[in-house]
């Protein structure tokens, strides 16, 4: 609306003027001030995709956490399974909508086969092994996906606590029978089981719009 208000005047000045007259400087600096398309820094750009994801994957980690803590109260470990079998993609889903991102989790030792890594995660999540098999910091990253237009947020998930090793941990020691057999009834391929505290599960994978970062500059 700004431009075209602008460009209204000019042409009513240049009306004015009469066909031999030059509009000043100052009017044509102004119109184009007024239409000058704000300058996008990319650096910036990546910085808040950075803040952003992090957010965004606090949050989906908190609503897991807390759902998945209902259910145990309510229907125990094995219960909770269940539980996670039903409602943690939706509750992704939901996180997702909420920001207008794509947010999962992937991992090479995946219990549901949705968390499989994606062409575009593979390096990435392999980078991660890497680093946590040789006591390498492991930290957030942002990559650029179909031609910068789509930034993908990508962070570590590990292990955090002896709750996760009820259902993630050695199975002839910490996981009990009523729990091993209701992952073979629902995840029969299986790989989440093994680990140990701090040990790396996977990680977040948040496709973030590049549009959306600009909107909140």
């Amino acid at each position: 609306m700004g431009k075209n208000i602008y460009f209204f005047i000019l042409i009513f000045v240049l009306a004015s003027c009469g066909t031999n007259e030059r509009v000043s400087k100052e009017v044509f600096d102004e119109v184009n001030k007024s239409m000058e398309v704000k300058k996008v820094n990319e650096a910036d750009v990546l910085k808040l995709a950075l803040e952003w994801g992090e957010e965004i994957s606090q949050d989906a980690q908190a609503q897991l956490i807390s759902a998945l803590q209902k259910a145990i109260s309510d229907h125990g470990i094995s219960g909770a399974i269940e539980f996670c079998n039903l409602e943690a993609l939706p509750i992704l889903n939901e996180v997702g909508e909420k920001y207008n991102v794509t947010i999962r989790r992937a991992s090479n030792a995946y219990r549901n086969p949705e968390d499989k890594p994606k062409d575009y995660e593979e390096m990435i999540l392999e980078a991660f092994e890497y680093n946590a098999e040789n006591s390498l910091p492991t930290e957030a990253n942002i990559q650029k996906l179909e031609n910068g237009e789509v930034l993908l947020f990508a962070k570590a998930i590990k292990i955090p606590n002896a709750m996760c090793l009820s259902c993630h941990g050695n199975p002839d020691s910490e996981i009990n029978t009523e729990t091993m057999n209701k992952l073979s009834e629902l995840y029969p391929d299986d790989k989440a089981t093994g680990h140990e505290l701090g040990d790396l599960r996977g990680m977040w994978s948040i496709r973030i719009p590049k549009k959306e970062i600009i909107k909140r500059m």
